[in-house]
């Protein structure tokens, strides 16, 4: 097996991880036919390339000579941790990617203590060194500093450094950008420093799933690392699941990595990265094992969710009009399926047979989810995000994050103000050339609907980093941030007239010429309160030719909200209302009459 290596790719979101992949596969001798003019190549998702991020982990194999080199692409971003706890069992090293201006982030921070914790050797790749404020020696130092923090043995601090440039597709062991020429040196340190698989290919089979494809000739497919011994196409073999129980199956197709393709083999052995097919209801976490000699690897350990929403089926007055699948049973068949892929989601039944409870690791990780449902053709309302308490000793807990704020300094009174009012507890502050960086502990609570509010304040010109941290007693008297909402008083088109009026009442999220119902929010009220507004009232036409005079040209143009911002603007009495061609934003009971009688 020496002419194998497993490697995951680690960073923060944003440091480079996907464009460097591009760079070994299409310097490597592997076959890229006609991919190989595409940038961002593992990100082929649609969600993936919009948001610049990667969401999904991927497999990809690189050959380089007589060795072939197993990649997994692993997501950047904390909420998707799920993702990255188990596919790091796929590896036996990490390249760990660290910006050389920006240093290591929080996430990389949480990726890199999953690696340490597998006992992963590690390659640190300082990339984007092309970057004109590259600050290579600062960031070598804060990459040593986070192993010592998180318990790195001395193995594992003897880490070898590679400096790239990923966009140029260039490396080498010293950094000096101009005697750079290709990614070779990334590829020779892999194999010099990686250590090949090692298991026994003569003893009883056994292979641990961590991720499942669907294919519409071969079903269910598993994808998974075989620890030892080796696998043949149509060999008889049992299932074990997470419960203990077992099933006999015949692998009915046996696929590997090469390139991005999934090629078809005979056999396969220990080392090695299989995809198969054939087995019912495979799913993560199972082990696929010998027929005479069955034994159960153990199960993957993911942490639990910390934030859960309510989905139900869409009851505003336009429901049906622009999905597919709109009914208890599509929303309940689809989360079901979700199920399958996610290992960090959670899917309970609410309190009606029209609503069910979904927890995942934050906000963006059910938004995305919620995302990719709307593009599918799913109509659904969902609830405000809410956390997930816990229970210990007779005490109630509740989730607590890390937060890494990086703002100019003008805002850090702004700041400093706004988190305390949330319960958050500065950690730590310093002043660098005009920016200010902060480290606060804040309970996940507080942290919900703040991003929003904190682009708005900072201008644009803030970035904030949130990593989960752990449980911690219940903080009391919380005050999150409250705001009052402009209800449309009737149902109708909007005109600009009438938007001209309201819009002094507030910031408006909708233009004129839009179909509208009654409960349906418009737009934010300046107060704390909500307000009833009329934004379909015609004007009295006296002179025709005054019908829109000086009305369009002193309209402020609406905030359109994405979904995100959707989710983090609702009230608990609100909800946002999600079709493939429109997000609303409602309140739970559309009528003023309802909505009076239960305040009082």
């Amino acid at each position: 097996m020496s002419n194998i290596r497993n490697i995951a790719i680690i960073a923060h979101v944003d440091h480079g991880k996907s464009t460097l992949v591009d760079a070994l596969l299409k310097q490597s001798d592997t076959d890229m036919g006609k991919l190989v003019d595409t940038e961002l190549i593992m990100d082929f998702n649609d969600l993936e390339r919009e948001r610049g991020i990667t969401i999904f982990s991927k497999n990809a194999a690189v050959q380089y000579g007589d060795t072939k080199i197993n990649i997994i692409d692993t997501p950047g971003h904390a909420d998707f941790g799920g993702e990255v706890e188990r596919v790091l069992n796929l590896a036996d090293g990490s390249l760990l990617l660290v910006d050389a201006q920006e240093g290591p982030m929080p996430q990389t921070r949480f990726v890199l203590k999953k690696a340490l914790l597998l006992k992963h050797k590690i390659i640190v790749v300082i990339n984007k060194i092309d970057k004109p404020n590259a600050r290579i020696n600062y960031v070598l130092d804060k990459v040593l500093d986070l192993f010592i923090e998180l318990g790195a043995d001395d193995e594992q601090l003897s880490f070898p450094i590679v400096y790239a440039a990923g966009k140029l597709g260039k490396a080498s062991l010293s950094p000096e950008l101009e005697k750079m020429t290709d990614i070779k040196p990334l590829i020779e340190a892999i194999l010099k420093h990686i250590p090949a698989p090692r298991s026994d290919i003569s003893a009883p089979l056994q292979m641990m799933i961590v991720s499942i494809a669907y294919d519409n000739y071969k079903g269910r497919t598993g994808i998974g690392r075989i620890h030892r011994g080796s696998i043949k196409n149509s060999q008889n073999v049992i299932r074990i699941n997470r419960d203990g129980e077992s099933t006999n199956n015949k692998i009915s197709s046996l696929t590997t990595f090469f390139g991005l393709q999934k090629i078809a083999v005979d056999n396969l052995v220990a080392g090695d990265i299989a995809a198969v097919s054939g087995i019912e209801d495979i799913n993560i976490g199972d082990t696929i094992t010998d027929v005479n000699q069955p034994e159960a690897l153990p199960p993957i350990l993911i942490e639990k969710p910390t934030v859960k929403m309510v989905f139900a089926v869409n009851s505003s007055p336009f429901a049906g009009q622009e999905g597919k699948y709109c009914t208890s049973r599509n929303i309940k068949e689809r989360l079901e399926k979700e199920l399958d892929n996610d290992v960090a989601l959670r899917v309970n039944d609410g309190k009606s047979p029209d609503e069910f409870v979904v927890s995942g690791r934050g906000e963006l990780h059910l938004a995305i989810l919620i995302e990719k449902m709307r593009r599918e053709g799913y109509e659904l309302q969902v609830s405000r995000p809410e956390v997930i308490f816990s229970q210990q000793d007779n005490k109630i807990l509740e989730p607590v994050e890390d937060v890494w704020i990086e703002a100019p300094e003008q805002y850090s009174g702004l700041v400093i103000e706004k988190m305390g009012q949330r319960k958050g507890e500065l950690k730590n502050m310093n002043v660098e050339n005009g920016v200010a960086h902060f480290h606060f502990f804040i309970p996940t609570r507080g942290l919900i609907g703040f991003r929003n509010e904190f682009l708005i304040d900072t201008k644009g010109n803030g970035i904030i980093n949130s990593l989960f941290s752990g449980y911690h007693e219940k903080f009391v008297n919380l005050q999150s941030g409250t705001h009052g909402s402009l209800v449309a008083h009737e149902s109708g088109t909007t005109t600009a007239y009438a938007l001209l009026n309201s819009q002094e009442r507030g910031e408006m999220f909708i233009g004129p010429g839009i179909k509208i119902y009654e409960g349906q929010i418009v737009g934010q009220n300046a107060k704390d309160s909500d307000l009833v507004v009329n934004v379909c009232k015609q004007k009295q036409l006296t002179n025709f030719r005054a019908k829109t005079d000086a009305v369009t040209d002193d309209l402020v143009p609406p905030r359109i909200l994405s979904l995100e911002q959707a989710l983090e603007y609702i009230s608990d009495d609100e909800l946002v209302e999600v079709t493939p061609k429109s997000i609303r934003l409602r309140k739970r009971l559309l009528k003023l009459h309802d909505r009076e009688r239960q305040a009082k």
